[in-house]
């Protein structure tokens, strides 16, 4: 599967997220570059970025950081690592 993500890195909040089958790559590949542009044209400074992962669960354990706060992910840590 293919995700494009679009993030507002100072907010840390997902603004976007879309998902496309492997077949539909270009599909995906022409959107990030229109969202790139859009955002660019209009001095948004968001992170556009495609990812490929077996399934959505995959994708939010390898990249936690655009669907959790920051505590979220220290609390999650210091729970597995049994210091709370």
């Amino acid at each position: 599967m293919i995700f494009l993500i679009e993030y507002n890195r100072p907010e840390g909040r997902l603004v976007t997220f879309t998902t496309f089958d492997d077949s539909d790559r270009l599909k995906a590949e022409n959107l990030r570059l229109d969202l790139e542009l859009d955002r660019s044209r209009k001095r948004i400074d968001h992170e556009i970025v495609l990812l490929e992962a077996a399934s959505e669960e995959a994708l939010r354990r390898t990249h936690r950081r655009y669907f959790e706060t920051l505590s979220q992910i220290i609390m999650s840590f210091t729970k597995a690592a049994g210091l709370r």
